[in-house]
């Protein structure tokens, strides 16, 4: 762990939006995810949620596998498993957060219309057939992109790309990014699971809190 490189994850920790995240419901191609990740890393988000497709599997948030596409991303954004999309919109409505569905329906609002400093979860649908109606319906709003063309969707990671943005500059302007979101705990804890990826679940097997770190990320005896 060399100075530097303890700075910058420092420097990317306190930048990091705890209160805002993504769930998946099925997205099913392994370039899609790994570009929704890349773009959760982008913007701050410090996890996301992933329902994985019928019969398949979320391996691909594990390894390298998909490194080219998401850009080591998927080191830096944890992805929670969910077996069910609807159960995973109200497990996160009772920890206070927002779930915003991206979906077409009456109640459907301009995505740049939903107030995103709020705890967030953007929940996205599998490539073919979009968001379940259940946990459409569930959701605490459906937020859709404006289009004047003649094809009436855009692909996954684009939408979430799109929305996440939207969320950075809400965020941006009201200062989200200038002071550390995570608590102090929070913060020194991953900053030691990021610069030491060996060894942190050795300790958290064993149930050991963190060494402490100095000030250039050296372990303290």
């Amino acid at each position: 762990m060399t100075p530097e490189r303890y700075a910058k994850i420092m420097q990317v920790l306190s930048k990091r939006q705890p209160t805002l995240t993504v769930l998946m419901d099925q997205v099913n191609k392994p370039h899609n995810l790994s570009a929704i990740i890349r773009t959760c890393d982008a913007v701050g988000v410090l996890e996301a949620h992933a329902v994985a497709p019928k019969g398949g599997k979320l391996a691909e948030f594990e390894g390298h596998t998909f490194e080219a596409t998401s850009g080591s991303a998927h080191k830096w954004v944890t992805v929670n498993r969910h077996q069910d999309a609807a159960q995973a919109v109200r497990d996160l409505q009772a920890q206070g957060v927002q779930v915003l569905a991206t979906h077409l329906s009456q109640r459907s609002v301009d995505y740049r219309d939903a107030d995103y400093t709020r705890p967030t979860c953007v929940l996205l649908g599998a490539e073919k057939w979009g968001v379940g109606d259940e946990a459409a319906d569930a959701a605490d709003g459906n937020i859709i992109i404006p289009m004047f063309g003649m094809v009436q969707s855009l692909n996954v990671s684009v939408a979430a790309a799109t929305i996440l943005f939207e969320a950075q500059r809400q965020r941006l302007a009201a200062g989200m990014y200038d002071t550390p979101q995570l608590t102090p705990q929070a913060l020194t804890d991953r900053a030691f699971e990021w610069a030491y990826p060996d060894l942190a679940p050795a300790y958290r097997e064993r149930g050991e809190a963190y060494p402490a770190l100095d000030e250039h990320g050296q372990i303290i005896a």
